[in-house]
C-alpha cells in the first residue's frame, strides 16, 4: 500500500493523541521522541508491505512466464500475498 508521509504523519499524530486524552498511556520522554518513534515504527511497517509486494511481483512474473495466456495476475495477486504473509509473520 502506498502512504504519504503527509498522511503517516497524521495517523501517527491521531493515535498519540487519543491515547492520550483517554488516559491509556503516560509519556515518560518528550511527545516528540515518541512521535519520532511512532513515525520510525510505521514506515518501517510501510516498507515492509512494499518489500512483501515486490516479492509477490516477482513471484507472479515467474508464475506468468510458466503459464503464458492463462495467468491472472488481478486474482493471483491477493492471494499469493496473503500466503506469503501469514508464512513471514506479516500482519495486513
Amino acid at each position: 500500500m502506498k502512504i504519504s508521509e503527509k498522511t503517516m504523519h497524521r495517523l501517527v499524530n491521531t493515535i498519540l493523541h487519543e491515547l492520550k486524552e483517554q488516559n491509556i498511556i503516560q509519556f515518560k520522554v518528550k511527545e516528540d521522541q515518541v512521535f519520532k518513534k511512532g513515525m520510525d515504527v510505521v514506515k518501517s511497517d510501510f516498507a515492509r508491505e512494499q518489500k512483501l509486494d515486490e516479492e509477490v511481483n516477482r513471484m507472479m512474473d515467474d508464475l506468468e512466464r510458466q503459464n503464458p495466456g492463462s495467468f491472472q495476475r488481478y486474482k493471483m495477486f491477493p492471494l499469493l500475498k496473503k500466503k506469503l504473509a501469514q508464512e513471514k509473520g506479516i500482519v495486513l
